[in-house]
């Protein structure tokens, strides 16, 4: 679907080519505070696309509640409880369960799997190499961020496969290519409990019961073992739902990101060149998540009427803050569609960052990143794109699903 500034953001199909930026340029000069109408599966919404906005909207939870969902979707009362993970959910709430899983992912724990990321990084990319053409996407971006999520978890890497392919599904739930449920094709309303609607959900449900049921092998310094000895931790449901959530947002978040940094650097051979001058590596992971903002929007819920640019959002309309948007605004951003490594400062909004609910692997994300790229520059001379890179069906969560590309070996 060409992008001619004027897309409707409630059709998946409006990002099955990539980000529509030139809808979103549109809406931050002409109407930052736009409204997009309902249709049969969901009501309409506002959409903040400025940075400022975002951000703003973003502190005030207490105005622009997390607590009655985060995607577009609407969902009855039985329906939220049933999927809810803290993600949606406001304080204190959120802050009590954010404080007991929070310090596995702090910037201290995750600095001490420095050493393991980079081995890791150096043996994907060493294979991958071996060939001349290859999937970007399959062979290094896909690679790293399943075998840290193992490390994460604590579950055996034999099962990593299985389960990057059901939070695919899961996280993916608008893409024939990664489900056969696919949610706006078909009636999913028989896994309207399940997350995402999803088959899928189930799938994982049935995994995170057998690891509560002692059936399944799971590290003893893994999350899922340290959440599962804490006796006032989560109940079923929320660790299962809270699963759900690590094996999805956990993998693809990271996967897109890197996904689009080894697409830019197939088109453009610059960015190899300055990469392995050493200058950008404390910047450039920042600016290539800032250009990805793989997770589009969160939704939120307005608490009270709200006056933004001579609009008036009633208590009840659902806002959607579109990261994606706020990460390339021009006023805070030079030259926001173009990559500057050594951008700094780099305030983008990618991964909620500025808000009480910002991404809990945001460190190890930047981690891998980094990492993938350091591994890379270091083993080819140039790549350069085959294909054009082909794009998620979602207006969630944003990646390059393809990127074929060619390189020369150093």
């Amino acid at each position: 679907m060409l992008d001619d500034g004027h897309l409707n953001l409630m059709s998946h199909d409006s990002f099955a080519n990539g980000v529509p930026h030139k809808t979103f340029a549109r809406m931050r000069r002409e109407d930052p505070v736009a409204w997009t109408d309902g249709d049969d599966t969901a009501r309409g919404f506002w959409s903040l696309t400025r940075h400022a906005d975002i951000a703003a909207a973003n502190r005030a939870g207490q105005l622009f509640s997390s607590a009655q969902g985060i995607r577009i979707e609407d969902q009855s009362h039985e329906e939220y409880m049933a999927r809810r993970t803290f993600q949606e959910t406001d304080a204190p709430e959120h802050s009590v369960t954010r404080r007991k899983v929070n310090p596995n992912f702090a910037k201290p724990t995750i600095a001490k799997f420095t050493d393991l990321v980079r081995e890791l990084a150096a043996d994907i990319v060493d294979k991958a190499v071996q060939s001349t053409e290859f999937d970007a996407v399959d062979a290094i971006a896909k690679q790293l961020p399943m075998m840290m999520l193992g490390r994460i978890l604590g579950v055996p890497d034999a099962d990593l496969p299985w389960l990057v392919e059901k939070g695919d599904a899961l996280i993916g739930n608008s893409d024939p290519d990664f489900t056969q449920h696919v949610v706006d094709k078909m009636d999913t309303s028989a896994f309207r409990m399940m997350p995402f609607r999803s088959p899928a959900g189930l799938e994982l449900y049935e995994y995170a019961a057998d690891l509560l049921a002692n059936r399944r092998e799971v590290a003893n310094d893994g999350i899922l073992a340290r959440m599962m000895r804490d006796d006032d931790g989560l109940d079923e449901l929320g660790f299962k739902n809270f699963f759900c959530l690590l094996v999805a947002a956990g993998n693809d978040t990271t996967r897109y990101s890197i996904a689009l940094a080894l697409s830019l650097l197939a088109h453009d051979p610059k960015l190899i060149t300055a990469l392995r001058t050493g200058a950008y590596w404390d910047t450039c992971a920042d600016e290539f998540i800032r250009l990805a903002s793989p997770t589009m929007h969160f939704r939120r819920t307005a608490t009270a009427d709200v006056e933004m640019h001579g609009k008036t959002i009633r208590k009840g309309d659902k806002v959607l803050l579109w990261f994606v948007s706020g990460s390339r605004d021009e006023t805070m951003f030079e030259n926001p569609h173009e990559v500057q490594l050594g951008r700094t400062p780099n305030r983008h909004l990618a991964f909620g960052q500025g808000g009480a609910h910002v991404c809990l692997g945001m460190h190890l994300a930047k981690l891998e990143v980094r990492s993938v790229l350091e591994e890379l520059v270091k083993r080819i001379d140039t790549m350069e794109a085959t294909a054009a890179p082909t794009w998620t069906r979602s207006n969630f969560i944003c990646g390059v699903k393809e990127q074929h590309v060619r390189i020369t070996r150093v």
